[in-house]
This record gives C-alpha cells, sequence and structure tokens, in this order.
C-alpha cells in the first residue's frame, strides 16, 4: 500500500512543535474556589498552578513569562492587591497573560473597566462550568495569537538591527515608497 506524498509537516524541522500543554493560573483567596477550579481545569487536560493572593502571583516570575499559552483565571476581590489592581500591573510590566474575572460581588462598571482594560470575560459567580472552559478557551487562543505576534516583532527587530548603516538608510526609503 502506498502511504502516498509526505505530508508538509515532514519538512519542517521538528524542534519547537513538541505540543506543549496551555497552564492556567488561578488566583482566589477562597481555598474552595481555587480547588475546584484546579480539579476542573486538569480534568479538562490543563496544567494549572494556584495562588491564594494577588502578591503571591506576583513573586512567581516565571508565571509571567509562560513559554507555552497561558491565561490566567482570576478573582476581582481580594485582600490586598484586587484583581483589578493585579491586570493593571500586569498591563504596566507587559505581561502577556490574558485574564479571565471571575466573582462573587461583580457589578456592571467593574465588568466595564475589566473588560475595557483587555479581560478576555467577566464571570459571576456562580457560573456553569461549560462558561468558564469556553472563557479559557478564548483566553488561550488570545495568548497564542499574542505570543505568536510578539515572537514575529522580536524577529523583525533582529533583522532590522542586523543592516548596516547603509542598508537601514536604503530600507527607510523604501518603506517611505522612494
Amino acid at each position: 500500500m502506498d502511504p502516498g506524498p509526505p505530508s508538509l509537516l515532514s519538512y519542517l524541522p521538528m524542534r519547537g512543535i513538541e505540543k506543549m500543554t496551555p497552564t492556567i493560573f488561578i488566583v482566589d483567596d477562597d481555598s474552595s474556589v481555587r480547588k475546584s477550579l484546579e480539579r476542573l481545569l486538569r480534568a479538562s487536560g490543563y496544567e494549572t498552578q494556584a495562588f491564594a493572593s494577588a502578591e503571591e502571583f506576583l513573586a512567581c516570575r516565571p508565571c509571567q513569562n509562560p513559554g507555552s499559552p497561558a491565561c490566567l483565571v482570576l478573582d476581582v476581590r481580594m485582600p490586598g492587591i484586587s484583581g483589578l489592581n493585579l491586570q493593571q500591573e500586569l498591563a504596566k510590566a507587559g505581561v502577556i497573560l490574558p485574564i479571565v474575572f471571575i466573582t462573587g460581588h461583580g457589578d456592571i462598571p467593574m465588568s466595564v473597566q475589566a473588560m475595557k482594560n483587555g479581560a478576555v470575560d467577566f464571570l459571576p459567580k456562580p457560573f456553569a462550568e461549560e462558561e468558564l472552559l469556553a472563557a479559557v478557551e478564548q483566553a488561550l487562543a488570545k495568548a497564542a495569537r499574542l505570543q505568536k505576534e510578539a515572537a514575529e516583532m522580536a524577529e523583525i527587530r533582529r533583522k532590522l538591527a542586523s543592516l548596516t548603516p547603509r542598508e537601514y538608510e536604503v530600507f527607510r526609503w523604501v518603506i517611505t515608497g522612494m
């Protein structure tokens, strides 16, 4: 039996193609909520890391620059740094980590602020498991897209940095249409 022509994947280098399991970071001050979210997300095939506070999450430097797509499931109201304040801190630091907010005490202005600041979703407790899983999938898709864009920009910067001064001068003329 003829296996047919080789697939496109057979021509690609294998380095970096291995499938990485996405990580979901959970930040909630309620231990029962953290544990139930961890169980649900692990049962759905995700890696999880849970934190009891925003401060604890901020202390985890590798969490803020994961190698694979990741997202943050974040409670809005917590003692110390709130979820909304953590969102702002991460944005200021340039961390690419889409956020799904969960809250038992949310209101419309709070949800609007979270969404304007880039949250993927804002779920009031109690929420259906399917709702959370759909929001996490959406957040992971956004994370993958943002990581790809960041890698492309880094490659462009690397190529620009390799140009000689004369090549850079010509490049600037070319991009202006001259």
